[in-house]
């Protein structure tokens, strides 16, 4: 009777754990507008800084993009009605907005202290901050998708710091176009997949 009742609990505890992962990954999907909201803002401070040699084009850039999300998740919010994430969904936002912040500090200190002066050290920095946070994510939702975009975003970082600055730019470009663009549109495809599934069984 006793491992009856622990057998039960321990398929409790499994379930409850799926269910958080699903609820996690869900959560994702839901935000996967913001990859490339941020994959276009990466690409637009680049071509500002690069074409336009603005040294303010990566600050205004990231803020503007910052305030655009902020707007864009208030606005779904309150037309949705707020619901509290899970633990695991707290655990991406924190992930993330962790890593953002240490980003935004640390550029924005290499930049304005005028020791930017190496692309690739950049490329380098901002490719390992963002895999880190992929990998974090990966690791919590069980995700072996974005576990590949932060292979491909350290593969970046390597090439960032061993190749020339040539090299470090494409591979820098690819890792965005591949792992903030491609990938943010996949969950996209399957938030759409899964509201469409839903409204049937509705």
């Amino acid at each position: 009777m006793t491992g009856n009742a622990e057998e039960l609990k321990l398929k409790d505890r499994l379930s409850l754990i799926e269910t958080m992962i699903a609820e996690g990954r869900r959560s994702t999907e839901n935000y996967g507008w913001t990859f490339v909201l941020w994959g276009v803002a990466y690409y637009v401070a680049i071509a500002w800084s690069t074409y336009a040699q603005y040294g303010l084009a990566w600050p205004i850039t990231m803020i503007s993009a910052c305030v655009l999300m902020a707007l864009i998740v208030w606005l779904k919010r309150s037309n949705r009605g707020y619901k509290p994430g899970n633990a695991k969904s707290r655990a991406i936002w924190a992930t993330w907005i962790a890593m953002g912040i240490s980003m935004f500090v640390l550029l924005d200190a290499i930049g304005f202290s005028g020791r930017m002066t190496d692309w690739r050290i950049f490329a380098a920095v901002a490719a390992t901050l963002v895999g880190t946070a992929n990998a974090a994510s990966s690791i919590i939702l069980k995700w072996k998708l974005q576990f590949v975009c932060a292979i491909v975003w350290w593969t970046a970082a390597v090439v960032s710091c061993f190749g020339t600055e040539n090299q470090s730019s494409i591979a820098f470009l690819a890792a965005i176009f591949l792992c903030q663009i491609v990938f943010g549109v996949y969950l996209m495809i399957r938030e759409a997949c899964a509201r469409r599934q839903g409204a049937t069984h509705a």
